[in-house]
């Protein structure tokens, strides 16, 4: 199967899946997740019709970036965890970050993207399954409401929404709760804060059918459109 193939056979399951939820399909995204493939793999997507790309880590796509600098119409968001000290680097790659999990670091975004002149999109993430292991917010922590309320003032980002990976489940419709808790903490964060927060990224590979039931507006596809991945030791992460 190729990349195209693959990336159409996908956004067939999206249309599907969209329609059995009563939602109009262009409502929602297709991410390609491109982390630990090459540049020519994302170029190949992008021949195929593909805009959207999520990498996991600064340092490589870093080193993407140069073969794929022409490529004007594609956009490229960081979901992965960001180290603060890392921030300036991320601002400048990324057209958005999706993965903010602390007030601290958008503030760092916030000043990388004034002295760069841009604009940065940014999501929240929320560690909706509690792993220890994962980053995010806490559901009910303090911080995620004062980072809403610091919207004013970070005036170089745009707080677009949130983003949750959920517990790994081999059955899909082990990760409906967790899809709709960030639907309905979404609701709640925009009711109380006052601003829009439109996107909810959520669903990958095995469970974005389900997700999309539950509202996504955002599917983080990889493994389902490029194939297997390899993890050479530099960029040797967890699975997004």
């Amino acid at each position: 199967m190729t990349i195209a193939s693959n990336l159409a056979q996908i956004r067939e399951r999206i249309s599907k899946a969209a329609q059995r939820a009563g939602r109009d399909p262009g409502e929602i995204a297709l991410m390609a997740v491109s982390k630990n493939h090459p540049g020519s793999a994302i170029l190949e997507a992008i021949a195929a019709g593909q805009t959207l790309f999520g990498e996991n880590r600064v340092q490589e796509f870093a080193d993407k970036h140069e073969l794929l600098a022409s490529c004007r119409n594609a956009r490229f968001h960081l979901i992965g965890h960001l180290q603060s000290n890392k921030a300036a680097r991320a601002a400048e790659l990324f057209d958005s970050v999706d993965s903010v999990d602390s007030l601290r670091l958008a503030e760092r975004l916030n000043d990388a993207a004034a002295r760069l002149n841009k604009r940065l999109d940014v999501l929240i993430e929320i560690n909706v399954g509690g792993e220890e292991a994962k980053s995010g917010f806490d559901p009910d922590s303090d911080e995620l409401l004062a980072l809403l309320n610091a919207q004013s003032r970070l005036s170089n980002l745009m707080i677009r929404g949130c983003m949750t990976v959920p517990p790994f489940t081999e059955d899909p419709e082990g990760a409906r709760h967790c899809f709709r808790q960030l639907r309905e903490l979404r609701d709640s964060l925009r009711a109380r804060s006052g601003l829009a927060l439109p996107e909810l990224s959520m669903g990958m590979s095995h469970d974005f059918e389900v997700a999309i039931e539950e509202g996504s507006t955002c599917v983080r596809v990889g493994t389902a459109i490029f194939g297997a991945r390899s993890y050479p030791a530099p960029y040797e992460e967890s699975a997004r």
